[in-house]
């Protein structure tokens, strides 16, 4: 077996649950996907030349954080809403949550999901 086979074989993209609990102590329940190096400089690059790891970890969030559907969990005008309105810890929890694989962010507990599956059976 080729190298990039094997490669391709062993990423695991599908969408895991990730929960992560707020300072309030309610729970954000979102699904996400590993992360691929396109997904990362797509970010990177809406973040901006500054280099800034908020801006890439934010950009990362709302890219990549979906719901059960499948849908996008916040839009990309929610984006100074999340940066003014929602408490550093919580969001800086959140982003950690998408960068993480799967099994780190609580993937491994949550399973994997098909989203065209999981609208279909709503």
């Amino acid at each position: 077996m080729r190298a990039i086979d094997k490669l391709k074989k062993a990423a695991n993209l599908e969408l895991t649950q990730r929960t992560v609990r707020l300072g309030n102590g309610d729970e954000i329940v979102m699904w996400a996907s590993n992360l691929t190096m396109a997904e990362r400089e797509k970010a990177q690059k809406q973040a901006g030349e500054a280099g800034d790891a908020n801006a890439f970890a934010i950009q990362l969030l709302l890219q990549k954080a979906k719901d059960e559907s499948g849908a996008p969990l916040f839009a990309p005008g929610e984006l100074a809403e999340l940066k003014h309105e929602v408490e550093d810890a919580d969001l800086q929890n959140l982003m950690l949550a998408v960068i993480q694989r799967g099994e780190a962010a609580g993937g491994a507990a949550g399973g994997a999901i098909d989203p065209k599956r999981a609208t279909k059976a709503a």
